[in-house]
């Protein structure tokens, strides 16, 4: 089956959006899909990943450069947002997500987010999404239901 990465892409660059890859795709090369010259100089990239996984969001500043012959760029990796994720069925992050974001699954009501958030913060995260279970209000049905929103990382 074919899954695309779905990257965004935001900041001072030609086409900021939601870019899709057919796999990981490289830095450089969504940088130079979003319209970042290439008379450009990266700065600050000492440990970014050679491969962009999917949902990552990228965020692009730049400043002139002491040399006049390019603009320095600096480059920001992140998460894109929750509901961007959802749509394109990219799981959140069960030890990252809020309780707002919480909220956007079906079958999630406010009450339920802040028992998911207060037995992470209680278990200093979670180790599965399985744990679920153990959360009052949650049984086999609805864990079925959830388990395909959620990873954990």
């Amino acid at each position: 089956m074919y899954r695309e990465v779905v990257i965004e892409v935001v900041g001072e660059v030609r086409t900021p959006g939601i870019q899709l890859f057919r796999e990981a795709p490289t830095l450089r090369f969504v940088l130079e899909k979003a319209g970042v010259f290439k008379e450009t100089s990266l700065q600050g990239t000492g440990s970014l990943p050679e491969l962009l996984e999917t949902g990552t969001l990228v965020t692009v500043t730049k400043k002139p450069s002491i040399e006049e012959s390019h603009d320095e760029i600096r480059v920001t990796l992140g998460r894109m947002e929750a509901k961007k994720l959802l749509v394109f069925s990219i799981p959140l992050n069960l030890n990252r997500v809020s309780v707002e974001d919480l909220c956007l699954i079906p079958g999630i009501g406010e009450p339920l987010a802040r028992e998911i958030v207060a037995y992470r913060d209680r278990r200093k995260g979670f180790r599965s999404v399985e744990e679920l279970k153990n959360i009052k209000g949650i049984g086999d049905t609805k864990w079925h239901a959830f388990k395909t929103y959620f990873i954990v990382k």
